[in-house]
């Protein structure tokens, strides 16, 4: 499957999600990552009219959350985020983020990705890390 196919699989899971609520997008798949884009106006605003971070989280599950399942590749498993760590460093008021997520340990059960997320101009909005269980599928 080459890449344009793997991302046309990805986007397709977002449909009636909160993945389509916030308009993410995923963007790019290489050997080690996954990237997904997520546009910055008023439907993620918090009330000081900047990028809420609970939006920007959601963005960071997104990322980490799929890219366990899709470098897994094992449909008799099922991905679940079990802790989420985010540190927001950058607000943003309008524009787009972009969040990769590279795997720091994939084992067995459990797999730890380091998502960040930036700017166009690659400023580095939020930093997360994601941990993720992996079961089997009942």
């Amino acid at each position: 499957m080459n890449k344009q196919q793997s991302l046309a699989i990805l986007n397709s899971y977002n449909k009636n999600t909160l993945m389509e609520t916030l308009e993410i997008e995923f963007t790019e798949v290489g050997d080690d990552f996954l990237t997904a884009k997520m546009p910055v106006n008023s439907k993620v605003h918090q009330p000081y009219g900047i990028l809420h971070g609970g939006a920007t989280a959601a963005l960071a599950e997104t990322v980490g959350s799929s890219a366990s399942a899709f470098f897994l590749n094992d449909s008799t498993k099922i991905v679940k985020g079990i802790e989420l760590s985010i540190n927001h460093l950058k607000s943003k008021k309008e524009g787009v983020i972009f969040a990769t997520a590279r795997a720091i340990h994939q084992g067995k059960t459990t797999h730890l990705w380091e998502v960040k997320i930036v700017d166009e101009q690659n400023n580095l909005i939020s930093l997360c890390k994601i941990t993720n269980i992996v079961l089997d599928k009942k």
